[in-house]
């Protein structure tokens, strides 16, 4: 969300933002809206102190003045009235109007209308090559039975896993290791619920645009989130904090829901499109500062590239475009992972930086040194999320017969075992 007089005094780059954003919003309907509603105001304020002013006239009145006073102050109200119940029609429509308003989007984005617009800036580590006929990750899974894929759909339908043995520790140790690993940089843990209400997503940003992809608890007014993000984002809504708390540093831990709505057909296979999954991500709340907030950008995404590393994942560092980072984004840097049974990298994290906007939807604020009031910015950015995480992992490090072998950087969670 933006302040409706940013979008006054910047209406030219609300509309660029708008554009490149390939959002349908009519800024000038807006504005039109707005001024209406303005309008409106104050001319019932004027109403009503105009039937104020009439009632203490009233007392005094002479007898053959009191029926033409009682009309005048009957016929304020009434037009006050009528006004009233107009203006709320059109403060939900403005208001409505207002939550599908993007965000500036960076200056170096690229600018386009979707991820075939998305720029690799930095690639780490070389694709393996193989002198053998590399297995996929379901196949890998199927020969070292560390997965029921085909009983548990029978059970909880299409895009369900059940992980088994050595692989479903392995995934919980991982989730606890991101949570260490992230907790070292100065975050604190937070575990979360899975579920929220409806206005902790609108808070968020995720809603009205996202709704379709959510799960709904229709019986219970609640949502399951897709992302600890919803949750964090509620944890301070409407509170001032005082500039001496920030930043905020969180690593929340949670189960995920995503009913991938619209992506039939889309890698349906195994692992890597589930509809529930769990994830580590880091959060946080920080000055109104553009240099701060690049600054913690630029740190999350190094702690989500460090645990890459450890893994020894190869993988490409994505500048997202406008119109592939979402309604809010100031920018946004994917992680794709290499997979090798796509031949191609697939994104395993999403780092990004909102700076006020997803703030003035969640009110939070903070009181500066100067004693004003002051929007925050927000970040985010996925530590770890399985078991996506668990695709490029154990096809990079499959070995002829079909085992794999684990990289140095996690041997410690298992034991110091070499293989999994």
């Amino acid at each position: 969300m933006l302040s409706i007089d940013f979008i006054k005094t910047q209406t030219d780059t609300v509309r660029e933002a708008i554009a490149a954003k390939n959002v349908d919003l009519d800024v000038d309907a807006l504005l039109a809206l707005d001024a209406e509603i303005r309008s409106a105001k104050t001319e019932i304020d004027q109403l009503r102190a105009e039937r104020n002013r009439i009632s203490g006239m009233f007392k005094d009145a002479a007898p053959d003045e009191k029926a033409a006073l009682g009309k005048q102050a009957k016929d304020a109200g009434k037009r006050a009235s009528e006004l009233e119940a107009g203006l709320a029609d059109k403060v939900a429509a403005y208001e409505a109007m207002m939550l599908q308003m993007p965000g500036i989007p960076w200056e170096g984005a690229p600018v386009g209308p979707g991820e075939e617009d998305n720029v690799v800036i930095r690639t780490e580590g070389t694709p393996r090559t193989f002198d053998f006929e590399p297995l996929d990750h379901v196949a890998l899974l199927e020969k070292n039975d560390w997965a029921d894929l085909s009983r548990i759909t029978q059970v909880s339908g299409s895009r369900t896993y059940c992980l088994k043995g050595r692989l479903a520790l392995l995934e919980q140790k991982l989730m606890a290791w991101a949570l260490e690993e992230i907790m070292g940089n100065g975050f604190e843990p937070i575990t979360l619920p899975a579920y929220a209400r409806e206005d902790a997503f609108i808070r968020q940003g995720q809603f009205p645009g996202h709704r379709e992809e959510t799960y709904e608890l229709e019986k219970d007014d609640l949502f399951l989130a897709g992302t600890a993000e919803v949750a964090l984002t509620g944890l301070h809504s409407g509170e001032i904090l005082e500039e001496a708390q920030l930043p905020i540093l969180y690593v929340g831990y949670s189960p995920c829901f995503r009913r991938e709505a619209g992506s039939a057909g889309r890698d349906v296979r195994g692992l890597l499109r589930v509809h529930q999954f769990v994830k580590v991500e880091q959060f946080v709340i920080c000055q109104a500062d553009e240099d701060v907030s690049a600054e913690w950008h630029e740190k999350l995404l190094g702690a989500a590239e460090k645990l890459l590393r450890a893994m020894d994942i190869p993988y490409q560092v994505i500048e997202t475009s406008t119109g592939d980072m979402g309604l809010g984004k100031y920018r946004m840097n994917d992680l794709e992972s290499w997979v090798p049974s796509l031949n191609k990298y697939r994104e395993t994290h999403s780092c990004s930086t909102l700076h006020d906007w997803q703030a003035r939807r969640a009110k939070l604020r903070y009181r500066n040194s100067d004693g004003k009031v002051v929007f925050a910015h927000t970040l985010n950015n996925t530590a770890l999320a399985s078991p996506r995480i668990l695709v490029p992992l154990l096809e990079n490090h499959q070995t002829e017969d079909g085992r794999v072998k684990l990289p140095e950087g996690i041997r410690h969670l298992m034991n110091g075992d070499e293989y999994l």
